[in-house]
């Protein structure tokens, strides 16, 4: 309920309760998940040398900013709730918005809400292993050669994990909000200490290995029957491939925009939280790969066991203990983006349904003024997605895993086509107030198009087949665009 520090907005009903601190605890929460203990042994095995590998997570760091710049004059000029929906619809036309309204939803923040909340059952497996997804309460159901269904005690947990983060936050922003305050400065905690420990207890010969040989790739993994980072080219195609891994990683810092309707004022407050949360998650998570570095050579790092390269790195150092200690500090993760995740979400379908392109209820809070309707379906179906398994050589895998490798490049298209949006309400609307403006500007958001537009190049290039089935999720969201206004439910 609103106290003396909060307003109710008059206009939307929803109360003003984010501040500074909260909006950045947000913006650190989404970005730091369990992307950053994984991605790096994938990561080394395109580029092949430590260096590269360091050189890649920069290139991230340096997008991830300029992004976050450029959608601070966003978010300064439009701060209601909705975030990119309403900047592409303002930027360029309803149906822009819609199709990544519609993308978000089907598959971007759903799918990994669901993704994490397997990576948080996961590790609990390791403190109980009752708990894993291959202890079935329902055995696979198989749909088809390559589909199946199933239930199993690692699936539940995951599913009850986001039923109670959704109907937490069903009671009000205050309590998300507390939440993911408790639960990102726990995880940074976790991060600094595994930094800390890399350092400290870093490995001389290592670091001759790893750092005395820094920029000559190694052991690469083909991009191509003909093409690999041992050649120049190679080396920049495998650079660009090498982002799906670490922009996934540091997705979703721009989930605070979300919830502009809720942040105190956040004509400042937005842009402020989006620099200093990206600044710090992008410096974190090239200190953790610096600590790797420290602990683990290269090759083993390319071939952590199941990707988990913080896990080996903690084994080298606490032999016997480290899964457990990691698997922990995961936990905490997981359950920090979690709740940031189920928290942001459903604004941007309460703004659709303001602007008809979503059923009504979607667009009405409760009493505790947020979006319940918006968060209870976006429960279900980050639930739903949760249940499907994928079947390859008789091995049982995730759907949304190939959901989320097949939107990786769309969700970059969006990024791309938001930023070329400020150039573009530069030009169109030169007079709107604009309390914040792109530093850099037009070399900020030129560097992020220029950039995006490469690393989109070579993954259509070069990673075709889970590339090209995310086009075809985003087109599917026209027939239902043109559905829905063929009805009469689209104004």
């Amino acid at each position: 309920m609103p106290t003396e520090t909060t307003a109710v907005d008059r206009e939307t009903g929803f109360i003003r309760e984010l501040g500074l601190f909260d909006s950045v605890m947000i913006v650190v929460g989404v970005m730091i998940g369990s992307g950053i203990f994984i991605v790096s042994a994938d990561m080394a095995r395109d580029v092949g040398s430590a260096g590269w590998l360091l050189f890649a997570w920069l290139l991230t760091a340096a997008l991830t900013v300029a992004a976050a710049l450029s959608y601070g004059e966003l978010s300064a000029m439009m701060p209601q709730a909705g975030g990119m929906y309403v900047y592409l619809r303002e930027a360029f036309s309803p149906i822009v918005g819609f199709l990544y309204g519609w993308t978000l939803f089907t598959v971007i923040q759903t799918g990994t809400i669901a993704a994490v909340a397997v990576a948080f059952a996961r590790f609990t497996g390791i403190l109980i292993p009752g708990i894993a997804e291959d202890r079935y309460l329902i055995p696979p159901i198989h749909l088809s050669s390559g589909y199946a269904i199933s239930l199993s005690t690692g699936q539940m947990l995951a599913i009850v994990v986001i039923a109670v983060l959704t109907w937490t936050n069903s009671l009000g922003v205050r309590y998300g909000k507390i939440l993911q305050n408790l639960f990102t400065t726990a995880k940074i905690a976790s991060l600094a200490a595994l930094i800390l420990l890399g350092l400290i207890f870093a490995k001389h010969d290592v670091l001759v290995a790893n750092f005395g040989n820094l920029w000559t790739p190694h052991d690469v993994t083909p991009i191509t029957a003909t093409l690999s980072a041992l050649t120049s080219f190679g080396l920049f195609a495998a650079i660009c491939v090498s982002q799906s891994g670490s922009l996934f990683a540091a997705d979703s810092w721009h989930d605070i925009t979300f919830a502009g309707g809720e942040v105190k004022n956040p004509h400042t407050t937005m842009p402020r939280a989006l620099a200093l949360g990206t600044i710090c998650v992008t410096g974190i998570f090239f200190l953790a790969n610096v600590a790797y570095l420290c602990v683990l050579p290269l090759s083993a790092i390319q071939h952590a066991p199941a990707d988990r390269v913080a896990t080996a790195m903690l084994q080298a150092i606490f032999p016997g203990w480290g899964a457990v200690i990691m698997a922990v500090a995961i936990m905490i993760s997981a359950f920090g983006c979690i709740n940031g995740l189920v928290l942001a979400g459903p604004r941007v379908s309460y703004s659709m349904a303001q602007d008809g392109m979503f059923p009504k209820a979607a667009g009405r809070l409760n009493k505790a003024h947020v979006p319940a309707w918006s968060l209870w379906v976006q429960g279900i179906w980050s639930a739903a997605l949760v249940l499907p398994r994928t079947i390859h050589d008789g091995v049982y895998g995730n759907l949304y895993s190939n959901l989320l490798d097949w939107v990786i490049s769309a969700a970059l298209l969006f990024y791309v086509l938001a930023i070329v949006g400020v150039i573009r309400l530069r030009i169109i609307r030169p007079n709107a107030a604009r309390p914040f403006r792109t530093p850099g500007y037009p070399i900020v958001p030129l560097f992020y198009i220029v950039t995006g537009l490469a690393i989109l190049y070579c993954l259509f290039a070069y990673r075709a087949s889970t590339t090209w089935p995310g086009l075809v999720i985003v087109i599917c969201g026209l027939p239902i665009y043109y559905l829905m206004k063929s009805r009469n439910l689209l104004t």
